[in-house]
């Protein structure tokens, strides 16, 4: 008789499983048919403020309906990184293509420029910026070639004209678009591919007005403007003197100067 009711019991309950799945896979098949499946969207975890710069922090992954989902919403986190907002995002809101800048052209340099200073563009070839291994965030020293003897090289001379240079862009690209080496985003590591960020020909960096001038002057002058990356952390001010040719020569300026002295009597006398 146990048996019996065991068997009984357990028949009727396989019934009711049975028949509760049976209604929620009709409820679902009817919500999808309504709503769409669920998916992925990226959303706002906090307030964000128009202009601020959105990253991972302030970004969550959530699942909605189909039917929910906005038109031009992101679902993955590091298509966001580094993007600026466009207008105020309320926490929990979907963030979408609309509602987001890429910094650049859109979003100017001049968040990004200390009180005081100036945003300058040097023109520069790739043999005049480190091999366009420079980034926006670097360091640079700023040379020149300065000809005060119309074309003679005795009179040539290169100085380091300014150092310690804060690189704001390069081309378009600026400081708050690039990626850090080790930078955590959405749980993952993303490192710096420098190929990406070398198709430039300008460099623009932060300088006092006074700065800007000299470099304008520099440039307009034909002698050319050259870079030197140097170590983010090393804040040294050297003491440098210009090179001229005879302190390339060493112990064979003798040979040189001398040189030139007879070539200056030898013009001279045809005078």
């Amino acid at each position: 008789m146990n048996s019996r009711a065991f068997t009984l019991s357990l028949v009727i309950a396989l019934v009711a499983v049975f028949m509760v799945n049976s209604y929620i896979e009709g409820r679902e098949a009817e919500y999808k048919s309504k709503y769409g499946d669920m998916r992925q969207v990226v959303v706002a975890k906090e307030d964000i403020l128009a202009m601020d710069t959105i990253d991972d922090r302030k970004l969550a992954i959530i699942a909605v309906p189909g039917s929910y989902v906005m038109p031009g919403a992101f679902n993955k986190i590091e298509d966001l990184y580094a993007t600026i907002a466009a207008t105020p995002i309320k926490a929990g809101e979907q963030i979408t293509g609309p509602r987001v800048l890429y910094p650049g052209e859109e979003t100017g340099l001049s968040r990004q420029i200390s009180e005081g200073k100036r945003a300058f563009a040097i023109q520069l070839g790739e043999d005049a910026a480190v091999g366009k291994l420079i980034k926006p965030g670097d360091r640079v020293d700023v040379l020149s070639l300065i000809d005060y003897g119309a074309g003679r090289i005795e009179k040539m001379k290169i100085k380091t004209v300014l150092q310690d240079v804060y690189v704001l862009a390069t081309g378009k690209r600026v400081t708050k678009e690039i990626p850090l080496v080790g930078l955590k985003v959405d749980k993952e590591v993303k490192r710096l591919n420098l190929n990406t960020y070398n198709n430039f020909n300008t460099v623009t960096v932060e300088l006092s007005p006074s700065e800007v001038q000299k470099l304008l002057f520099l440039q307009r002058a034909g002698g050319g403007v050259y870079l030197s990356l140097r170590n983010n952390t090393d804040k040294t001010i050297e003491r440098i003197g210009g090179t001229n040719l005879f302190d390339v020569l060493g112990e064979d300026a003798a040979e040189a100067k001398a040189f030139f002295a007879e070539r200056k009597a030898q013009l001279e006398r045809r005078r």
